[in-house]
């Protein structure tokens, strides 16, 4: 990787370095979120959170400018300061998800508010996917990842899928491509 860090990467307008930095940030989030107070009021799903924060239709909006822009910084240090940084992050979560209760809400990004095991599950999302993106990038094959997090990750975009489109056209996109006329299964 350290032979391609400042150059593209797979996905348009993303850096190399930016998409590495961006995947460490997936990790970093939940720390950031967990400090904070735990927030009152009802929790939303998954697949909300997804439907509600991310816009798949303009990878020049400013919500994604931003994305960018933060890769690059978390990314600044360089390569082995961006990989010490992730160890220690990941070393981190490992203590601190053990003595977190069942059923604690956490506020994220845009103020919305979910079940901690259900941010989780975005994290799981954005390292799957953005594993595969740097494994392309660098044109390596991408690891093999835990069954149980693919399964996670398929369920939730799928979700995500049924609640921007309907049941009907994620069954299409499914099944009958050429009546797939909204890409029902497109959510990232």
């Amino acid at each position: 990787m350290a032979v391609h860090w400042n150059g593209p990467s797979a996905l348009p307008e993303f850096s190399l370095k930016g998409l590495a930095g961006h995947l460490v940030r997936a990790t970093g989030s939940v720390k950031a979120y967990l400090d904070r107070d735990e927030p009152e009021g009802e929790a939303i799903s998954t697949a909300a959170y997804y439907a509600a924060a991310v816009d798949v239709s303009d990878i020049a909006s400013p919500l994604h400018v931003a994305v960018r822009e933060r890769g690059e910084e978390q990314a600044a240090g360089g390569l082995q300061a961006l990989l010490l940084q992730h160890g220690s992050e990941i070393d981190h979560l490992r203590l601190r998800l053990a003595g977190e209760p069942e059923g604690r809400r956490i506020r994220v990004f845009k103020d919305l508010v979910l079940l901690l095991d259900d941010y989780l599950v975005t994290r799981i999302i954005e390292l799957t996917v953005h594993t595969d993106d740097l494994a392309v990038s660098v044109g390596l094959p991408t690891p093999e990842f835990p069954a149980a997090a693919t399964a996670l990750a398929i369920e939730a975009l799928v979700d995500v899928a049924i609640l921007r489109n309907g049941d009907l056209a994620v069954l299409r996109a499914l099944t009958r491509r050429e009546r797939d006329e909204v890409e029902a299964l497109r959510v990232l």
